[in-house]
């Protein structure tokens, strides 16, 4: 017990031997202030006061000398081992100062020399732990001067160099050493991408405008090392790539400032300049080819995506023959809103009104303005003169790409950035950077058709014109009339590009695109919208098949099956389907097409069953087993008979085998016939999951997952990792997303455990860290167990083991599910509820894997992290916590306009200052304060 003065008070008359009780005797209080730190009760001996400090007892007894002298000694041989590791450090750099690899380990090695303090660590050790910080970071500083003295040239030194200078320099200081390291190698495109990202993220010195021509200045500078006219530095391999790849995060930078009009006329620009040059300027460098490209973009000619648009050798032929005819074009009614029926409700709060403003004009105004000369309008005509493109702008961004699958890249990237469904991964280098809608973790159609449903390649990228706040979402489905004319025009110009294969994947993207609208219908529930929705998309898949080159096109047919399906028109569907497997030939199972048409055909039709018993006599089955019988396809008449299962499996069998064994000759071989290897292991293993059991099924996607594994792993040696148009997914991962899907499905109408499925996952997982759709489905079965310890084990392995910041953005929404489901169960409003998944820090852990994932070198500068972890915290109610973490998420991504939005709904007292801020940086303001304020007198 203790008296009144917080001094214990201890028992006399109590045996000393007892072992329950330890004699402790009366502590003289210490006035010292780091005692009143660690013991401010003073209620600790003098011992453990000292124990607490860290520091050595003092007491002049044998026991503690003796104690003294053992704790000691293991400090003496790790100091030896430390001094020994550090002078074969200095061994290995000495004798080989080219030795990057082992600079770098020395440089490692410098946090070894520095330990953690104590829990109880007092303010004079901590002020000595920073000063020893200081001490660690100018000694690692020290070394890589030496390391750069040995090698003057290497890149990989320098930039780590800078990156320890962040720690302790202020922006302008490390802005000059970039500068001077930039000027050193200018032709150095990895250097350019660093740059940029550290640029634009410097919030004191941020502008969109000053970070928009230095993209144009790099551009412009690896143009010049292109065409050779930099003589004093070579082109570096890989360039024209890094180019392309610096464009399109100029383009992502645009976007998600606000500035859409100006990323959209890049793509513009750069599309004319690529496909449609004059070969009169051909043979120019890049900087004359753009001068000639000035008049023609000034002329006021119709651009790529706008009606009439011929392009820029049209013109620039036309005009050597003395200009176009100017024809009357015919009045259209334009589906204009007018401003004062912007404001619905002039009776919601001021901050509220600004958003559904802003959210209306940046769904309408995406596309650039331009003067109607039919009309008579000249640029002053313009309310928003921020909705005009100036080539001044645009000019110095343009870059030559002869490679044509760069080019197709281009096309696609532009596609994929009006929200057009492709299958091509952006660069790397802006992947998590683009990052900001917070879609990657919708499951769509994902309970209902486990085995069909769609995975939207590249979620968590918000597509142009669709900018809103993180609580309210997207709700607008497709876009405004005059944007969706403006994709169907950018579709119609490219199809004049492209012919054969080309032109069938661009009609492929296309029918995606409308198919992508139906879903999102009946996602939101929208009856009429999807009505309408429908018709328009069948009038288009049925246009694309009458059209003579695609008439044998299965992937057309497919799709447009599909889409019946989907409408809900089982009958018309299965017409399609059986019309396309009429008159698709008898390729069999040789033909990656009909595999593939097969599978989906047979999929959809396995969804409609309630049980597995008598699905061998199932439609499925049989278009299954007619599609290894190489012979014409016959509608399903209710039977299937035994002896064609039993010759339908044995030919899968040596299918599968012929194709394990198989060496593909070229790379193009090899894409094949890995495409064509994943269609027929999904039509094996359904097949042998409807006639034999799930067993047989899973038994076949192990083989084919071992073999592509053996083969990944031998192209890798071979080749190396290539970073440009990936196959997405890979053969492995394809393969790997099919087999989940079979054991979610078969969970799904039968009783099995879920074990098999999640070591599918977690194997996978560990392969592919970034792939969304395998994330997904294992927050999905992970809801379903109470312990959550050996999926958080997971998680904390992949994050280690891995740069990829969907473990991070996964781990996290796992978490926030798990404590949904809690605070659910615990308000459940039913009489007494035990409670059976207690509450055990869950805010705490969701806080602590946010701060760890801002901090990874991928999460510091992801919009989306950055908003979700935002959104989770103006969740708690802790609105000054939140507003720091605010100005924390602007201080790395000051360009992110949602973030600026979010804000504005989480604190909408700071209306005004948000906006301040936001016309400061020069982010786009599409509905300025004055301008409200005059709407609303209206």
């Amino acid at each position: 017990m203790l008296n009144t003065d917080g001094i214990l008070v201890c028992n006399k008359n109590s045996p000393s031997d007892s072992p329950a009780f330890i004699p402790v005797s009366q502590v003289e209080t210490d006035d010292s202030s780091d005692t009143t730190e660690v013991n401010p009760l003073g209620i600790y001996d003098q011992s453990t006061t000292v124990w607490l400090q860290g520091k050595g007892c003092k007491s002049a007894d044998n026991g503690s000398v003796n104690t003294q002298q053992t704790t000691q000694e293991p400090g003496i041989n790790m100091n030896s081992i430390l001094m020994t590791k550090v002078e074969e450090h200095n061994k290995k750099v000495r004798e080989n100062p080219r030795d990057i690899n082992a600079w770098m380990e020395f440089i490692s090695f410098q946090d070894e020399l520095m330990r953690g303090p104590s829990l109880y660590a007092s303010s004079g050790e901590q002020e000595l732990r920073r000063k020893s910080l200081k001490l660690i970071l100018e000694k690692k500083l020290a070394i890589l001067e030496r390391a750069i003295e040995s090698n003057p040239s290497n890149i990989d030194l320098k930039l780590a160099r800078l990156k320890l200078c962040t720690e302790f320099w202020e922006p302008p200081a490390l802005i000059k050493e970039w500068q001077k390291l930039i000027f050193l190698h200018p032709n150095n495109p990895e250097m350019w991408k660093k740059y940029l990202l550290f640029c634009q993220s410097q919030f004191t010195t941020f502008s969109v405008s000053k970070i928009n021509s230095l993209y144009g200045k790099c551009l412009t500078t690896l143009a010049a090392v292109q065409d050779g006219s930099m003589v004093s530095h070579p082109l570096l391999p890989g360039t024209e790539e890094a180019m392309l790849a610096i464009f399109i995060q100029q383009c992502h930078f645009l976007r998600q400032a606000g500035h859409s009009e100006k990323a959209v006329s890049l793509f513009q620009a750069l599309i004319d300049f690529t496909f449609f040059k004059p070969d009169s300027v051909k043979d120019l460098p890049t900087r004359g080819q753009v001068e000639f490209f000035e008049p023609f973009w000034d002329s006021g000619e119709p651009r790529i995506g706008e009606k009439g648009a011929r392009g820029w050798k049209a013109w620039m032929h036309q005009q050597e023959k003395g200009g176009w005819v100017v024809l009357k074009p015919d009045d259209e009614d334009d589906e204009e809103i007018d401003e004062d029926q912007e404001i619905k409700d002039k009776t919601l709060p001021k901050w509220h009104i600004w958003l559904d403003v802003e959210y209306s004009r940046e769904a309408r105004h995406w596309l650039p303005w331009r003067p109607d000369k039919t009309k008579k309008e000249t640029e002053e005509d313009c309310e928003d003169p921020e909705r005009q493109v100036l080539f001044d702008d645009l000019g110095p961004s343009l870059i030559r790409l002869s490679n044509p699958r760069l080019q197709h890249q281009l096309l696609y990237s532009f596609l994929q950035f009006l929200g057009v469904p492709c299958t091509s991964k952006p660069f790397p280098s802006s992947l998590y950077v683009a990052m900001d809608e917070n879609n990657i973790f919708d499951s769509v159609l994902y309970d209902d058709k486990p085995l069909t449903s769609v995975d939207f390649p590249l979620s968590g990228f918000s597509s142009i014109g669709h900018m809103d706040t993180m609580l309210r979402g997207r709700h607008q489905i497709g876009r405004c009339k005059e944007g969706e004319e403006f994709i169907q025009n950018v579709f119609q110009v490219l199809s004049q590009i492209f012919t054969g294969k080309e032109k069938s994947n661009l009609a492929i993207c296309w029918l995606q695109y409308e198919i992508s609208k139906v879903i999102q219908c009946l996602q939101a529930k929208k009856k009429k919208k999807l009505k309408a929705q429908g018709r328009k998309s069948k009038k288009l898949a049925k246009n694309f098949l009458k059209a003579p080159d695609n008439r044998n096109n299965l992937c057309l047919w497919k799709l447009y099956a599909y889409l019946e399906w989907l409408l809900g028109n089982t009958d018309d569907a299965r017409k399609v389907f059986d019309t396309a497997l009429c008159t698709a030939g008898t390729g069999g199972l040789k033909s990656a097409q009909l595999c593939s048409l097969s599978l989906l055909y047979a999929q959809l039709e396995v969804e409609l069953l309630e049980s597995i018993e008598g699905a061998v006599m199932s439609h499925a089955v049989h278009i299954l087993t007619k599609l290894t019988e190489n012979g014409p396809y016959v509608p399903y008449s209710g039977q299937v008979l035994s002896v064609n299962v039993l010759k339908a499996r044995k030919t899968y069998e040596h299918a599968l085998q012929d194709y394990l064994s198989k060496t593909p000759v070229s790379d193009q071989d090899q894409v094949n016939d890995t495409d064509q290897l994943v269609n027929l292991v999904g039509c094996y293993a359904l097949f042998q999951y409807l006639t034999v059991g799930i067993d047989a099924a899973v038994l076949i996607y192990t083989q084919a997952s071992e073999k592509l594994e053996a083969s990944g792993s031998q192209k890798c040696e071979n080749t190396g990792e290539n970073f440009g148009i990936l196959n997405f997914p890979t053969a492995l991962e394809a393969v790997t997303l099919l087999h989940t899907n079979l054991l979610r499905f078969h969970m799904k109408i039968s009783v099995y455990p879920l074990n098999p499925l999640r070591e599918a996952l977690m194997e996978a997982l560990k392969r592919y860290p970034s792939n969304q759709s395998l994330w997904r489905s294992y927050i999905h079965i992970q809801r379903k167990s109470h312990s959550a310890s050996k999926a958080r084990r997971f998680f904390d392995n992949v994050t280690r083991s891995s740069n990829s910041l969907e473990p991070w953005l996964f781990a996290i929404q796992a978490e926030q599910m798990r404590k949904k489901l809690t605070e659910k169960v615990q308000r459940a409003d039913v009489g007494e509820i035990h409670c059976t998944i207690p509450e055990t820090g869950l805010t705490n852990r969701i806080v602590a894997l946010f701060e760890h994932a801002v901090q990874s070198e991928n999460g510091t500068h992801c919009p989306l992290l950055w908003r979700m972890y935002l959104n989770f915290m103006a969740s708690l109610g802790k609105k000054e916590k939140s507003k720091g973490l605010f100005y924390k998420a602007l201080q790395n991504c000051p360009w992110a306009k949602v973030l600026y939005m979010d804000a504005v709904e989480y604190f909408p007292d700071d209306l005004q200052e948000t906006l301040d801020l936001m016309t400061e940086k020069e982010l786009r303001v599409r509905v300025p304060m004055e301008e409200l304020d005059l709407l609303l007198e209206i």
